[in-house]
């Protein structure tokens, strides 16, 4: 029986055991509760309960109970709270390696169940590995730009992350005891954290006959922090601007700036990559449609021009993780387009705010009154001092404090105000 997984004595490394299993659990319990949080944030910054343009789980049910108008202060938000979930994410991989490593031999113990508690254990087991590993990958593959999995990354996630925490709840709820005493052995024992001896509930977990060690568990410990805070700090530049983005070198969005000068600053998508050109961007060509109970006006980029300009220094940030430290943009509050035709700026309603792209998911984005309202929601016209770049949205684009970057709509060519 030595030779089958289903043994205790095939899984001989003298580090697996409960202290080290317990440790490993207790980091992963906090890190992945924040996830769970800053993920749930995440969606309901997209105001997918507004419009049926943002809502790209339409079959959520019940899952979206929590959701609640996204608020415009403070206007770095959205950067703060996806930056945190993603390059805690991907900090935490080793974590998660080496949790599911300790773990290994419960996948292979029989007899499958010894009781209903233990079955129930085992079942939130298999969803938890499962779902873990869905999450964390698809997540990373999304970080990546690598779309490779079937369907869209919003509904994937999104369902994937309730299976996952559903499962992640019961699994704590029957481990923390357990947790909790091996840690305080821990504490009891020698500064090596010398696993407590084997008990009938931990049984295969503790090698009967483990082989020579080669390292120590707390070097153990040592490697897989080390692996965390490497992953860490190839991941988090890309959160700023200027030098510390290149070090970000396992994000897409690190290295060096896209070009130099007022609009060298990141971007996620060209105007080449979603086909406008300057045919359609032209001073001749291109003319924003503006729709409200008045009527329609159709202006051009000098007739915006002339319109009273407003300036607001503001991030952008991606779901993707990257953010852009403060741009200084200049252009028309949204609150006085929406005067133009018919509404009073401080009841400005919601908008639908449509781009000249002509694929993509977010190519019309909806916007709730109160970003609207906000004195710093501007039709951007320029930005830094100089007009905006055909990859930064010219010739006007949509920024608004603490929203996603895709609701932060590019090359605008019409805008819909009223109830959504």
């Amino acid at each position: 029986m030595e030779r089958s997984p289903s043994s205790p004595a095939f899984w001989r490394s003298p580090l697996r055991g409960p202290w080290f299993t317990s440790l490993l659990g207790v980091v992963l319990l906090a890190g992945i509760t924040v996830l769970f949080v800053t993920g749930l944030l995440s969606y309901a910054a997209y105001n997918p309960d507004l419009s049926p343009v943002n809502d790209k789980t339409p079959d959520k049910g019940v899952l979206g109970f929590y959701l609640f108008p996204w608020p415009t202060d403070p206007p770095w938000l959205y950067r703060l709270t996806q930056g945190v979930h993603v390059t805690l994410g991907i900090a935490l991989v080793p974590v998660l390696l080496a949790k599911l490593w300790s773990v290994v031999p419960r996948l292979f113990q029989l007899p499958p169940a010894r009781s209903m508690a233990h079955a129930l254990e085992r079942i939130s087991l298999l969803l938890l590995v499962g779902g873990v590993l869905f999450e964390f990958l698809t997540g990373v593959l999304n970080i990546q730009l690598d779309y490779v999995f079937p369907g869209s990354f919003y509904p994937l996630h999104f369902y994937g992350a309730w299976v996952f925490f559903a499962a992640f709840a019961v699994h704590v709820v029957l481990r923390a005891p357990t947790a909790v005493r091996n840690l305080r052995r821990m504490r009891a024992g020698d500064e090596e954290g010398a696993a407590p001896p084997v008990s009938a509930e931990e049984p295969s977990l503790v090698s009967p006959n483990p082989a020579e060690p080669t390292v120590s568990r707390r070097g153990a410990v040592w490697l897989v922090g080390g692996g965390s805070l490497l992953l860490l700090g190839t991941t988090v530049g890309q959160n700023f601007d200027g030098p510390a983005r290149r070090t970000a070198l396992l994000a897409p969005h690190g290295g060096a700036e896209p070009g130099s000068g007022p609009n060298g600053f990141q971007i996620n998508k060209t105007a080449e990559a979603r086909g406008i050109g300057a045919a359609e961007t032209s001073e001749e060509a291109w003319r924003l449609v503006v729709t409200g109970p008045s009527g329609t006006v159709r202006l051009s980029r000098a007739e915006l021009a002339e319109l009273p300009l407003h300036s607001a220094a503001l991030p952008i940030a991606c779901v993707e993780g990257w953010s852009t430290s403060d741009q200084w943009w200049r252009g028309v509050r949204l609150r006085d387009l929406a005067a133009l035709v018919g509404h009073e700026p401080e009841t400005a309603p919601d908008v639908l705010v449509e781009s000249l792209q002509r694929h993509g998911a977010f190519r019309r984005a909806a916007l709730r009154a109160n970003q609207v309202r906000d004195p710093r929601s501007l039709l951007a016209l320029d930005v830094n001092g100089e007009r905006l770049s055909p990859d930064h949205g010219y010739p006007a684009r949509v920024i608004v404090p603490a929203a996603p970057g895709v609701l932060n709509t590019k090359w605008v060519a019409r805008m819909t105000f009223g109830e959504l």
